[in-house]
């Protein structure tokens, strides 16, 4: 994989986990008719997303350069442990005090921390090496 190829895989996994991340946060916001923009706003998740995904790519790119491609699977659960890491922080965020129904806002922002990592492990087979 070469880093224009690392670059691809990352904008086209940040659209993809992006567009799952604004379809959820809208499908949220109606089905519970909450409101959180003043805290995750649709380009913060956008921004989340693309830092996400762009970060995986070239740590795809890395890990192949540095061990060749046997080390994928490691570094897939390392994706994978760190998105659930990630949620410790959501659980200690202090939402302002104006803010109604603040116990609704783990349960939106929670599957938001794994749509990178779902949306990278999905493309990536189609930027293998071969």
């Amino acid at each position: 994989m070469n880093w224009k190829q690392t670059l691809i895989m990352g904008v086209a996994g940040s659209l993809l986990s992006s567009l799952a991340s604004i379809i959820y946060l809208n499908i949220y916001k109606e089905a519970l008719v909450v409101d959180f923009s003043k805290v995750a706003g649709t380009s913060n998740i956008i921004a989340a997303c693309s830092i996400g995904c762009l970060l995986m790519a070239v740590g795809y790119k890395l890990a192949i350069k540095w061990k060749g491609t046997k080390t994928i699977g490691w570094l897939n659960i390392a994706f994978s442990v760190f998105s659930f890491a990630t949620i410790a922080g959501v659980m200690g965020f202090n939402l302002p005090l104006d803010t109604e129904s603040p116990e609704l806002f783990p349960g939106m922002i929670i599957p938001m921390h794994f749509f990178p990592v779902l949306s990278i492990l999905t493309i990536y087979p189609f930027f293998k090496i071969k």
